[in-house]
């Protein structure tokens, strides 16, 4: 399939869905929300293709919702703009696009460098396996942008580290590393830069190699165990939680402050969110 943001390929039994913003740091706009949503029900009607790798071109997996083009800029009423329900929408394309990647048919691994923040980090948690370099950065900053996480990624994290935790990073919003990560229980291999290629394109073919019946069954239970858990379960409203939060006085200063922080400081790679 051809996309504007994305890029799509099959090579037999393994899939590759590409962000492909790399000037942007591959941020997610609602351009990219849809395409990737398109791109997993493209795959799930490929039989063939068992394994489906998720990652960034360029210099980061993706550094989070883009301000310029996301579902919280389009969420904000003006006059002449769209409709509570149009708006209501938007705001829900983040949570869609993630559980898009999480029902995939095919096992998906995000193969992850660079920065992976805010709803980069939801949609490496929505794949099944993570792959990381050892010099990726995460965080999830949404607080200091005046805003709760939203897109699922409460109850994905609360799924994967456990409700401490998840507070933790969510109200502190500070950067921790892949290795944190890793004993965290968020990514599955940490590995040196010039490895992470390699080592995708050996658990890609590993799994591919295996019996797809027993292979598809084990996601599906392991992902309704999760349901069952609550993952999944409690993010109905985040579009409605979104259009209350970006109205409120102080999470809009909040927003202006950090957006004056990563203009002036250093954030000048091309981090948007």
């Amino acid at each position: 399939m051809e996309f504007e943001t994305i890029r799509v390929e099959k090579q037999g039994e393994l899939g590759r869905l590409t962000l492909q913003r790399p000037d942007r740091l591959n941020a997610l706009g609602a351009t990219m929300m849809r395409e990737i949503r398109q791109a997993a029900g493209w795959f799930d009607a490929q039989p063939e293709v068992r394994v489906v790798v998720v990652s960034g071109a360029g210099r980061a997996f993706s550094a989070g919702a883009d301000l310029k083009d996301s579902p919280v800029a389009g969420a904000v009423p003006r006059e002449g703009g769209p409709d509570w329900a149009e708006r209501r929408e938007v705001g829900q394309i983040g949570l869609r696009m993630a559980d898009a990647v999480e029902q995939m048919r095919a096992i998906t691994i995000a193969k992850v460098h660079g920065y992976a923040v805010g709803g980069g980090l939801v949609l490496m948690v929505a794949c099944d396996l993570r792959v990381v370099a050892e010099d990726a950065v995460f965080s999830i900053p949404e607080v200091d942008l005046g805003i709760p996480l939203a897109w699922g990624g409460i109850p994905r994290l609360v799924r994967e580290i456990g409700p401490a935790l998840t507070k933790e990073l969510v109200m502190t919003c500070r950067r921790f590393t892949p290795e944190e990560a890793r004993a965290a229980g968020i990514v599955n291999r940490v590995v040196a830069p010039e490895a992470l290629d390699a080592e995708v394109e050996a658990l890609a073919a590993q799994l591919a190699a295996k019996p797809s019946v027993p292979i598809t069954i084990t996601k599906e239970h392991v992902n309704a165990v999760a349901r069952s858990m609550g993952a999944g379960q409690t993010a109905f409203a985040d579009g409605d939680v979104l259009l209350g939060a970006v109205l409120d006085p102080e999470s809009l200063a909040s927003a202006k402050r950090y957006r004056e922080r990563a203009l002036g400081g250093g954030q000048r790679e091309g981090r948007k969110e």
